[in-house]
């Protein structure tokens, strides 16, 4: 038996694989209409047959981040009315920057970044004519705990995130007045598609994830999900302009190698 709606309104970028499918996940489950975003069609497809349990309360809609056409006309598909944009789309090129491809750090910059940027931007319209001050609209965007903590062999990719979260202050701070709040979160490694494809030396060109966190295991995406619920519920109507690392102290202290 699926839940009744709430009548609350997400667009979810990334909605085709990790955190972004178990943000969708999860909050159709609660009862939210959510609009799934993604420019892999096949895989879309996919998950709208994997979701039809909520029947139209999940929309899949085809849509490239970096494209200021695509991005604009996926949000009129949306509506006048969104409660909560959650930007999960991203890649991750990996190489030592003097080794760079320059269409790979363009892919990264303009997805992670131009992306979150666009999506954003065309999304506040109807954030604020959803916000109200006892329920202000929320954005959430996903940061890196490389934007804390970069590392050699993804430096365009931990470039992308910091901007995010640079992005993240000022949107928090230009439109908190509108009733719109913005967070970022800031994942450590997490068993997702993406990093999954970065165990096979041939794809990752020196790059290694943080790994095991001192929690003892690597995030799933359910662990970023519970962070962002959070956000997105009425125990964060004062949050707003932070990024939250979700990394299980990951960045907390250095462990060395060999440490008991």
């Amino acid at each position: 038996m699926t839940p009744a709606g709430t009548g609350k309104i997400a667009v979810i970028t990334g909605a085709a694989s990790g955190i972004g499918h178990a943000a969708c996940r999860r909050l159709l489950e609660s009862g939210w209409t959510v609009f799934g975003f993604d420019m892999a069609r096949d895989r879309l497809e996919a998950v709208g047959d994997g979701f039809a349990v909520f029947q139209t309360r999940f929309q899949p809609v085809v849509c490239n981040v970096a494209d200021a056409a695509s991005v604009d006309a996926a949000f009129a598909r949306a509506g006048e009315t969104i409660n909560a944009l959650v930007c999960c789309a991203g890649v991750l090129r990996t190489a030592l920057l003097e080794n760079m491809a320059l269409e790979d750090f363009d892919l990264v910059l303009n997805t992670n970044l131009r992306g979150t940027f666009l999506c954003a931007k065309a999304a506040l319209p109807a954030l604020r004519h959803a916000a109200t001050e006892s329920d202000p609209a929320r954005v959430v965007l996903l940061s890196s705990l490389a934007a804390l903590r970069p590392k050699i062999v993804s430096g365009a990719y931990a470039a992308s995130k910091a901007a995010v979260s640079q992005l993240c202050r000022v949107m928090a701070a230009e439109w908190a007045p509108s009733g719109v709040l913005v967070n970022a979160l800031a994942p450590g490694t997490v068993d997702t598609p993406m990093v999954r494809a970065m165990a096979d030396p041939a794809q990752s060109k020196g790059y290694r994830p943080s790994g095991v966190s001192p929690v003892g295991r690597i995030a799933q995406p359910d662990d970023v999900v519970d962070v962002m619920m959070f956000l997105l519920s009425d125990a964060a109507r004062y949050v707003t302009g932070t990024t939250i690392p979700v990394d299980g102290g990951t960045q907390a202290a250095f462990i060395p190698p060999g440490s008991p």
